[in-house]
């Protein structure tokens, strides 16, 4: 069970490589023959830090079964994710920490969901309620963090890997960053109009990363100072993007890339239950959300975006097509820097878990076909 072995060419490499994997861990990763499977690409599987639901299931409903997660992790698997973090958004407080615990309980007891979902990302409700910057979260249900409120995440989550984004300028929110980070949380900021000063209080008391940087934000700024440049000039941050061509317009994603250092940018899918589905209405907590054919996830009437429909692995050949580079530069930004981000094991190496995509690739980085394995089976 959980053994193999695979033949291809390494993503980042080109080289022909045999990898060996035994109780779903790569054992091995030795040179193979160039003639061995020499049109078979391999890469380590996608992992997102952002997923709302996916396949037809939100996961911002009260009573999911593991059954419900199943499936969002069977489409999550076709689309080369094999990992995420279950993300929850805004709500009541008392009503969050219920579903998350009621989401870790059904992790704990399905081997399946334990190896697919990696952790647990809570954004909100400690974000901003201005206008633009609160997005698709019900202002209403903003608040400020207290240590009760880390210690209820940290509890409910025991010592799974945990994200939260907060805001920094709302009230106790600078030390509930370093308090979070003391509990093991990873901190990332978003939802936010932060000053530049308190941007930089915020890294030095533990922030780590930045959320979906482009969105979140009024569709009108002030040209000299605005979000989008405190954090080009905030040094230790890793931002995510969404790679849809959508959230963020193809020439702020190219900038974004001119500006930030390679490691200090990551992508995220930030899916909703349309992902994967047929354009149609589909609920994002208590919202009823509608995506047309242009994958484009609104609410019915109104202009801004609220979660995407973009599958993971269109995600990686969108960003290359908007940068005008190969796929496999792209790669690591869904798999490998978001698993250094949140310290899980990942990559072709020794040790990293057996996850793999093994893909056909015609020139002009056209995905032909992709097979994908998980925890060193495939899935079909």
């Amino acid at each position: 069970m959980n053994s193999g072995v695979i033949c291809g060419r390494h993503f980042a490499t080109g080289e022909p490589v045999e990898i060996r994997w035994e109780h779903g861990l790569i054992q091995s990763v030795t040179s193979a023959k160039p003639s061995v499977a020499a049109d078979v690409w391999i890469a380590p599987a996608l992992l997102d830090l952002q997923i709302n639901g996916y396949g037809g299931i939100d996961f911002q409903q009260d009573n999911l079964s593991a059954d419900d997660l199943l499936t969002a992790v069977h489409h999550l698997n076709a689309a080369g994710c094999t990992r995420f973090l279950l993300t929850l958004i805004t709500d009541d407080w008392t009503r969050l920490i219920s579903r998350l615990r009621h989401l870790c309980q059904l992790r704990d007891a399905t081997p399946a969901l334990r190896h697919a979902i990696a952790g647990w990302h809570v954004e909100g409700p400690f974000l901003s309620a201005e206008p633009g910057f609160c997005g698709a979260h019900d202002p209403a249900l903003m608040m400020d963090p207290t240590p009760a409120h880390l210690r209820e995440l940290r509890d409910a989550t025991g010592n799974d890997p945990l994200l939260i984004t907060l805001a920094p300028e709302r009230r106790n929110a600078l030390d509930a960053i370093e308090q979070a980070v003391g509990l093991g949380i990873k901190v990332s900021l978003g939802h936010t109009n932060a000053s530049a000063e308190i941007l930089a209080e915020a890294v030095r008391r533990g922030a780590t990363a930045f959320t979906h940087l482009g969105n979140a934000i009024p569709r009108d700024l002030d040209r000299h100072d605005n979000i989008l440049w405190r954090v080009f000039e905030a040094p230790g941050l890793v931002a995510s993007l969404i790679p849809d061509t959508i959230h963020v317009s193809p020439a702020l994603f190219r900038l974004v890339h001119r500006v930030l250092e390679y490691d200090s940018i990551y992508y995220t899918t930030d899916a909703m239950s349309a992902a994967g589905m047929e354009p149609g209405r589909y609920p994002l907590g208590k919202l009823t959300l509608e995506v047309g054919p242009d994958q484009i996830v609104r609410q019915p009437g109104r202009p801004n975006f609220a979660g995407s429909a973009l599958r993971p692995i269109e995600g990686v050949f969108r960003a290359a097509t908007m940068l005008g580079c190969s796929w496999q530069k792209v790669w690591p930004r869904l798999s490998e820097i978001p698993a250094k981000l949140m310290e899980l094991p990942a990559g072709l190496r020794v040790g990293a878990p057996a996850d793999l995509c093994l893909m056909q690739i015609a020139e002009g980085n056209e995905l032909k076909e992709l097979r994908v394995i998980v925890n060193g089976e495939e899935r079909k």
